[in-house]
């Protein structure tokens, strides 16, 4: 397919987010040899960008050219900011398409850009071949994963968020390119007040807006953490290893943590590259959300649980003495995540 394929990048500190890398890697496939590729993000200038992780990654996944997106006022993630900035990109080269991952960030945005733009937007997308101008034919994911839909798109533009688990993170990177051949720009878009009326203020720590559904690390915690106050451990080990806490249906159902943390069929659906689940005994729903994490480690007293069938690695112990030691552990060793 010819024409410009724009891919939103959501940060993970230096590099990308896994979950962009997989939906880098789907947009190079629907560019195609004769298309071209532009990765977005937003929030450094380009030579910070083009000085860090994030440049090689971009040219591993084959795109042809990193967009940096800034503005006064445009200091962290702003979705109808973000949505428009993309629009003036579709408008001004005439884009032909617009991927983002299936993220919370990613969904945010491409409805918004979607309303800006009077276009449908294709959720959950996990394969996507153009039949002609303006039509694509696509397979993308319902009711958690459980049924794959066949549809077809009819849209100008078309907007696109890909499942998180679309593809193996090592299958991403199909066309890489040399580093030097990708070309950083910068993009200054013409926003309004209410454009930055929702910003969100993020700390240093944290700006790289991780999400569930693209932490390359998450520590799950179940009912045998034993009650609201036992997270405190595994926040800090997910902390040290640059993650987040996930959580299983239980511990949202007994109110001990919001329900966005839930991986699940009914929750979030992770494809980490590590997934460390403690106190959680695998029913089929919660499986049915973190069976493509790249390695799957559980700790757990029970070494019936069904969990345990699924892990690459078990800890058979109470993880109320195995998290507090793996925290001292990594602590001594120097580790600060990320």
């Amino acid at each position: 397919m010819s024409g410009l394929v724009l891919c939103l990048l959501e940060r993970d500190g230096d590099g990308a987010a896994a979950g962009s890398l997989r939906a880098l890697g789907l947009a190079r496939s629907l560019a195609g040899a004769d298309g071209r590729l532009s990765a977005v993000v937003f929030g450094p200038q380009p030579e910070a960008a083009a000085g860090g992780g994030l440049l090689a990654e971009v040219a591993a996944a084959g795109a042809s050219e990193l967009c940096v997106v800034s503005a006064d006022g445009l200091s962290g993630y702003a979705p109808l900011a973000w949505a428009r900035a993309l629009s003036q990109l579709v408008a001004g080269e005439q884009a032909v398409a617009v991927v983002a991952a299936a993220s919370d960030r990613g969904g945010e945005v491409l409805a918004h850009l979607g309303a800006l733009a009077g276009l449908p937007v294709a959720a959950n997308c996990i394969s996507v071949s153009a039949t002609g101008a303006g039509s694509w034919q696509l397979v993308r994911q319902r009711w958690a994963g459980s049924v794959l839909e066949d549809a077809e798109l009819e849209a100008s533009c078309a907007l696109l968020s890909v499942a998180t688990d679309a593809l193996p993170a090592d299958e991403a990177a199909a066309d890489p390119v040399a580093a030097g051949a990708v070309a950083v720009r910068a993009f200054v878009p013409a926003l309004e007040d209410a454009d930055l009326q929702v910003c969100a203020t993020e700390s240093a720590e944290q700006s790289a807006g991780v999400s569930l559904a693209t932490a390359r690390v998450v520590v799950g915690g179940g009912r045998g953490v034993g009650g609201p106050e036992g997270f405190a451990a595994l926040e800090e080990l997910a902390g040290l290893l640059g993650g987040v806490v996930g959580v299983s249906r239980v511990v949202t159902s007994q109110g001990w943590r919001p329900h966005r943390q839930q991986v699940g069929q009914t929750g979030t659906k992770i494809s980490p590259e590590l997934y460390l689940a403690c106190g959680i005994s695998g029913a089929i729903q919660h499986m049915a959300g973190c069976l493509t994490a790249k390695h799957i480690v559980v700790v757990n007293t029970d070494p019936d649980a069904p969990i345990i069938s699924r892990a690459e690695y078990a800890v058979i112990g109470d993880l109320n003495e195995v998290i507090p030691a793996l925290v001292t552990a990594i602590k001594e060793a120097g580790g600060t995540g990320g």
